[in-house]
């Protein structure tokens, strides 16, 4: 099965690209994904990217609310104002932009997060406090009785 799994962390060059890994990489060939959509995720200090099939799956939820009404303006306001698409370089570089710089707080390095049908890009103490919070959230609910 072709999922972004697994997490790993590269430098950004002094052109200010950054190496996809090669796992990463992989999957985007083995589902012919050419351009990338990148959205600011709704809870997290990162940049989720997929295919165009991610853009669209926000789309259909956007559908269905009513344009006017708050929850799809807002949704819309996410999707479309907070997204952009990107491509790779022929060496399978991303440029990391401001767009991502800014949301992220990545200066130097960019941790890279496989999160099934997208990835994610986070700096990397970010992203290993928001797994310890979460890997200590689960550990206490389970802890808890019914």
């Amino acid at each position: 099965m072709s999922r972004f799994l697994s997490n790993a962390i590269n430098r950004i060059d002094a052109k200010g690209r950054v190496s996809v890994p090669a796992a990463f990489r992989a999957v985007l060939a083995q589902r012919d994904i050419q351009e990338l959509y990148c959205i600011q995720d709704f809870v997290f200090p990162a940049i989720s990217i997929g295919g165009p099939e991610l853009l669209e799956r926000y789309e259909r939820q956007i559908s269905v609310e009513d344009p006017f009404a708050r929850e799809g303006n807002e949704m819309s306001l996410l999707v479309h104002g907070g997204g952009v698409f990107m491509k790779l370089d022929a060496e399978g570089r991303l440029m990391v932009t401001d767009f991502v710089r800014g949301f992220t707080g990545i200066t130097t390095e960019v941790c890279f997060v496989g999160r099934s049908d997208h990835f994610q890009l986070w700096q990397p103490q970010a992203f290993h406090e928001a797994q310890a919070a979460a890997r200590e959230g689960r550990r206490l609910r389970g802890l808890q009785t019914s």
